[in-house]
């Protein structure tokens, strides 16, 4: 189930990375910055010679600059975990957050190249300027006749910038099926455990990638 939801996640997560310019006198509207750079990493990932080679290091590379920044990890973490965050140590808390940034872009830089044939519709936007909360919506049609695939990205203003915190595929939420994931592993072993199996998963895709240079 862990391995089908950070499939799922890899596929949609390009429209995640919202970047702001840096002239701007004030924050970009958040369905305007998913679409920008949507079309800046597709025309990245489709005339890098490195991504379409598979380097994994120049993937990373552009997920870590195009990407990351603008996710709210410790948000996606705390909600992904629930009610054990609370219990959890200043260390485990600090520990779960690097793991789970970790699990995710590690799963999403190994699907990077399908992206290539993807082909994103963009929504109008259902906001008023003065929100700091937004939901932008997206519809991604994949090649060969696929169901194309629903995706909203909830989104809120942290000082000047709009930072994703869940998305919703198709009306599920990545974050509270995580979360029924996390939750049964809590309840196996604890929080260690969880960590533990964290741990092992993105240590398995680092091996992985190796192997595969």
């Amino acid at each position: 189930m862990m391995q089908y939801l950070t499939k799922r996640f890899a596929l949609v997560l390009l429209a995640l990375g919202l970047g702001v310019s840096p002239v701007a006198a004030a924050p970009t509207p958040p369905d305007v910055l998913v679409k920008q750079t949507i079309e800046d990493v597709l025309s990245i990932i489709r005339s890098d010679e490195k991504i379409q080679s598979g380097d994994l290091g120049r993937i990373t590379e552009v997920m870590e600059q195009e990407v990351a920044p603008h996710l709210d990890f410790p948000r996606m973490t705390r909600l992904a975990v629930g009610r054990p965050w609370r219990q959890a140590t200043p260390a485990q808390r600090t520990a779960l957050v690097k793991e789970f940034r970790t699990l995710l872009i590690r799963t999403y830089a190994s699907a990077f190249k399908m992206f290539n044939a993807i082909v994103v519709e963009y929504r109008p936007l259902r906001a008023a300027p003065e929100d700091t909360d937004a939901t932008v919506t997206t519809l991604i049609r994949l090649p060969g006749g696929v169901q194309p695939i629903s995706v909203d990205y909830d989104m809120q203003l942290r000082g000047d910038a709009w930072k994703v915190f869940d998305v919703r595929i198709d009306g599920a939420s990545l974050i509270i099926n995580y979360r029924n994931i996390f939750s049964q592993e809590i309840q196996r072993s604890g929080i260690d455990g969880l960590l533990n199996s964290l741990a092992e998963q993105n240590a398995a895709a680092l091996s992985a990638g190796k192997s595969r240079q």
